[in-house]
């Protein structure tokens, strides 16, 4: 039985948010606002940003920003893994290809 979103409310840069929420996210919704206010309160803190608008799409790229770099640096490190298990697949070959343990 699929249970409905249920509502949540998030404070950022002293503003109340209501948000549905699915059951079992609350935790990672909460963090998430708290990044998010943490971020946006920086930005202001710096003063080159004014108005809560343009602090919230500065922290919407930076965070986006984030999310791509994470998403390159995965893709960079899943190549190089690929790579070294084929060698390691190679090898492997190799030696159970020559009985004599000649590899």
């Amino acid at each position: 039985m699929s249970q409905d979103p249920t509502p949540v409310t998030v404070r950022i840069l002293d503003k109340d948010y209501l948000v549905a929420c699915e059951p079992g996210e609350k935790d990672g919704l909460l963090a998430s606002a708290r990044n998010v206010d943490e971020r946006m309160r920086d930005i202001r803190k710096a003063g080159r940003v004014v108005g809560t608008d343009r602090i919230a799409v500065m922290a919407a790229l930076n965070l986006a920003y984030e999310l791509l770099q994470k998403g390159q640096n995965e893709t960079t490190l899943e190549a190089a893994t690929m790579e070294r298990l084929a060698a390691l697949q190679a090898r492997i070959a190799s030696a159970l290809a020559d009985p004599g343990g000649h590899a």
